[in-house]
């Protein structure tokens, strides 16, 4: 499918505003896949594509974070094994599975993506509520949530940094700001993996995947440097129209 210069500036503009929002907020999928489908992909192939062409920002916004990371080194790396072989379990399910089922359950997923987005204002007071002194190893519980999230994240991946971000909130113990970083860096791995075994196993509509790439890359430095600015209200308005499109569309 070829891409016009008006959609090619859509999808670059749709893939900043992924990457601003998955490194603050965690839920960037829900504005670049609806736009894909807006423009006629198929949604396996968008999704396939969406997951390509968000690695650079993962990789932007866990380096704005850098600051927030250091010190989490033990931590994170169990956590980051267990993110990466749910991944590959969620990208085989993908791309083993016939399309028809991933049509017929992603906007279920993208249902309970928006659900998330709207309940987040409480969780994160919740959240907000229990910080305690910060514990260099993660437990059982973090480890398998990292798992199960991954391998939500290698199959579809809307809302993951929501659902990583309560789960870590829930078993690890730490500042919110650093807990959000170790969410990005998780997150980033997570879509890496997926978008290798993507590039040689499935079909990537490159020149789409290129524009949100570059897009999410701004996004992802935009997100780390000047995201915690934004309205969150204002964000999230955003994220549950675009989602509501994205089902509609899919429906």
């Amino acid at each position: 499918m070829g891409v016009t210069p008006l959609h090619a500036l859509a999808i670059f503009a749709a893939g900043i505003a992924a990457g601003t929002i998955n490194t603050v907020v965690g839920s960037g999928t829900l504005i670049t896949f609806p736009t894909l489908l807006a423009f006629g992909y198929a949604p396996v192939i968008a999704n396939v594509t969406n997951a390509v062409g968000l690695v650079p920002g993962s990789a932007s916004g866990a380096y704005g974070y850098r600051r927030e990371l250091r010190g989490q080194r033990r931590r994170a790396v169990p956590l980051l094994i267990a993110s990466a072989l749910g991944a590959v379990v969620g990208a085989v399910l993908l791309l083993s599975l016939p399309a028809s089922a991933f049509k017929a359950i992603v906007p279920v997923f993208v249902g309970a993506a928006l659900l998330l987005i709207l309940v987040q204002p409480r969780l994160m007071r919740r959240l907000e509520g229990k910080r305690r002194v910060a514990h260099e190893h993660p437990g059982g519980p973090a480890t398998a949530g990292s798992l199960i999230t991954g391998v939500y994240g290698g199959y579809f991946g809307a809302a993951q940094g929501i659902l990583l971000f309560a789960m870590l909130g829930l078993t690890v113990d730490d500042e919110l700001q650093r807990i959000n970083a170790l969410k990005v860096l998780l997150g980033g791995l997570n879509n890496l993996v997926a978008g290798v075994i993507f590039v040689f196993a499935a079909h990537v509509a490159w020149a789409a995947a290129g524009m949100i790439a570059a897009g999410s890359l701004v996004g992802g430095v935009l997100g780390a440097r000047w995201g915690r600015r934004l309205s969150p209200t204002a964000l999230r308005v955003v994220i549950v129209i675009v989602g509501v499109v994205a089902i509609v569309r899919l429906v």
